[in-house]
């Protein structure tokens, strides 16, 4: 036997295991819209399987290695187990969605990886004898293992999901659980006809899975997020993924992040399918922003509506994933952007990015993601909204989407003595706030975009559609708002409240 090769094998077994992981918590996220509990459940199937694994392969460790070679027969075919779950999880566990809840999927994730619990054990076993240096030999091996899971998460998560598709990631985890089956047999004495016969299919194997990776994944994303609403067929129009996250668009121009709807490509108030009236709604209070941030891409459909109200003079966008800057991209109705010389982008997480400026807004603005989802603590917490306001010029305005939670909503209104609720978002701040039906009326017959007319009152369907939305625009106010959440917790990065 070879301890180096053994070393090199835990190694390895380690990088591929937690890479899988990595690859597993995208996909869970994703299927779930991000729901704050996903991880959790994730990580203790995961950590229960490996633990079952660790504790099954007991019953091989206890026989006589001198006489028997069942634990290399047992580690290599939990190792080539391993690797042909890993393989088909994903393509499986999309299928599954579309008939079950993604919760009844979790005991597959233990099944899993109680077949990489059974590797280090055996490995150990097998590979260290039982004399004076076997404390030592270990630790190499234990020590290999935890440099390659740190490997496998590290490298996995930060660098090949920003660089290779899902499938292409699972393809070369398959190419390395390859090259561990192949190591597990290079540590007998010898090269049987079996081991030779076992080699061969491993590696026929992996070249019909080569080729079949495009039709595996093929329609991956659409089945993860539409579940029993997917029909066969269904494509999405655009598809980004990166380390930040994966960012779907479906054919009617819906754009969704992680699984969760995020807006839709429009700018018009007459088909009004995203409601950006909300963004128009600034131009009526008693402000003249000049100076802007705006934390969260999304479609962009925001930035461009901000970026072109009358006073604005400079815009700073902060978005944390920069594949949204490449839809952008792609997009005529907000391609402009990008040449906007009034606009900065900024690839940062917002929360970090205020701690690290001293620059102050007339107005932030923040359309930012659900209330349930997990993370949205730190757009919705009340030492969040406290920074904001750090960052707001004397009668600045905070103007965030609460997507319909009370304790946001609430938290908004607590942290800032004045206040106004219109539709899902409220607006705050240190100064009084007005909202004039006159002035918004004046204001959108003026809103130009890219050159265009937001509103013609000269066509009858469009003075139609601003009158009423003119006679629809009353706000909530904070008096009313916070009597209407009375009950309702304040968020605080402690109680996350919105998230559990």
């Amino acid at each position: 036997m070879n301890l180096g090769i053994a070393v090199a094998l835990s190694g390895l077994l380690g990088f591929v295991a937690l890479s899988y992981e990595i690859l597993w918590v995208r996909v869970y996220n994703f299927t779930s819209g991000g729901e704050a509990e996903t991880f959790g459940y994730l990580l203790a199937a995961y950590l229960f399987g490996i633990g079952a694994g660790s504790w099954l392969s007991r019953r091989w460790c206890e026989a006589d290695r001198a006489q028997s070679r069942e634990p290399l027969r047992v580690l290599a075919g939990a190792m080539l187990g391993a690797n042909l779950c890993g393989v088909f999880f994903i393509p499986i566990m999309a299928e599954l969605v579309r008939v079950v809840p993604y919760r009844a999927t979790y005991p597959f994730v233990a099944v899993v990886a109680a077949f990489f619990g059974v590797g280090l054990p055996l490995l150990a076993h097998f590979s260290v004898p039982a004399d004076r240096h076997s404390g030592a030999r270990l630790s190499y091996l234990y020590f290999a293992n935890i440099c390659g899971s740190a490997a496998g998460s590290l490298l996995t998560g930060f660098v090949l999901l920003d660089v290779m598709t899902l499938g292409g990631i699972v393809a070369l985890l398959a190419v390395l659980g390859f090259f561990i089956f192949v190591g597990i047999l290079l540590l007998g004495s010898r090269m049987s006809p079996l081991r030779v016969a076992l080699t061969t299919f491993a590696l026929g194997w992996l070249v019909l899975f080569s080729a079949a990776i495009p039709l595996m994944f093929d329609g991956v994303y659409e089945k993860l997020q539409l579940k029993g609403e997917y029909e066969s067929g269904t494509r999405f129009k655009r598809v980004i993924e990166n380390k930040s996250g994966v960012i779907t668009v479906d054919e009617a121009g819906a754009v969704f992040g992680g699984g969760a709807y995020d807006g839709r490509f429009n700018v018009g108030l007459v088909d009004d399918v995203n409601w950006i009236v909300r963004a128009y709604w600034l131009a009526g209070l008693d402000r003249n922003p000049k100076q802007v941030l705006v934390v969260g891409l999304g479609s962009g459909s925001w930035t461009q509506v901000v970026a072109h109200h009358p006073s604005v003079e400079h815009v700073t966008v902060v978005e944390i994933n920069p594949g949204y800057l490449d839809l952008v991209r792609r997009e005529p109705l907000v391609r402009s952007l990008l040449q906007n010389p009034k606009v900065e982008f900024v690839i940062d997480d917002a929360r970090r990015f205020l701690q690290g400026t001293e620059r102050r807004f007339d107005l932030v603005v923040q359309n930012t993601t659900h209330h349930w989802r997990a993370h949205v603590t730190n757009l919705l917490s009340r030492e969040y909204l406290e920074l904001v306001r750090r960052h707001l010029y004397p009668g600045g305005v905070f103007y965030g989407n609460m997507t319909q939670s009370d304790a946001a909503q609430r938290t908004a209104a607590t942290v800032f003595p004045h206040a106004l609720r219109f539709l899902t978002f409220v607006a705050a701040s240190d100064a009084p706030l007005h909202f004039d039906r006159v002035r918004w009326r004046e204001a959108l017959l003026r809103y130009r975009i890219d050159g265009r007319s937001v509103l013609d009152a000269g066509r009858p369907d469009q003075a139609a559609a601003l009158e009423r939305i003119v006679r629809e625009a009353q706000p909530e106010s904070r008096a009313d708002l916070l009597r209407r959440t009375e009950g309702a917790p304040v968020v605080t990065d402690d109680n996350m409240a919105t998230e559990w």
